[in-house]
Formats: structure tokens, C-alpha cells, sequence
């Protein structure tokens, strides 16, 4: 994955509800999600954010999860942006 344009946010320690995934993430080699680190990087301005994605994605809907997440892929795959 490339480095994200503000290096400052993909190399802070991770805070917050992301902490965790993060750190173990890292440290199974797998390559962290550059929204992780955003939401990480100052918990207390993205918990909202984080909590609004969760309840569109997998609150109560006519659409299932994996048909959201089906769109919500083809969506970013236009926008030329990595799913």
C-alpha cells in the first residue's frame, strides 16, 4: 500500500477503538488500512464517523451486509480508490 499523503497520521501510535485492530494488524505483517490510521489518529473526531459507517453498513436495511458492502466496493473501485 502507499504511504498516505500525511505521514504524520500513519505514523502516530494508534488510539482509541482502532488501537487494537491496528497494533495487531502491524504486527502480523498484514498492511494497515489507511482509514484505520485516519480513525486512530484523533479517536475523539472520528468515533462518530466510525459509529455513523457501522450503523449504514450493518444496521437494519432492506439490503443485506454483504450487498452493501458489494456496492460500497463497486463504488470505490469507479472512484479508482483500493476496497
Amino acid at each position: 500500500m502507499r504511504p498516505m499523503f500525511l505521514g504524520e497520521v500513519e505514523q502516530a501510535p494508534p488510539r482509541g477503538a482502532y488501537a487494537g485492530p491496528i497494533q495487531a494488524m502491524q504486527g502480523a505483517g498484514i498492511p494497515v488500512p489507511q482509514i484505520m490510521h485516519l480513525f486512530a489518529y484523533k479517536p475523539d473526531r472520528t468515533d462518530h464517523l466510525s459509529a455513523f459507517t457501522q450503523g449504514v453498513m450493518r444496521g437494519p436495511s432492506p439490503l443485506s451486509p454483504g450487498m452493501r458492502e458489494l456496492i460500497a466496493a463497486f463504488v470505490s473501485r469507479r472512484n479508482d480508490c483500493p476496497f
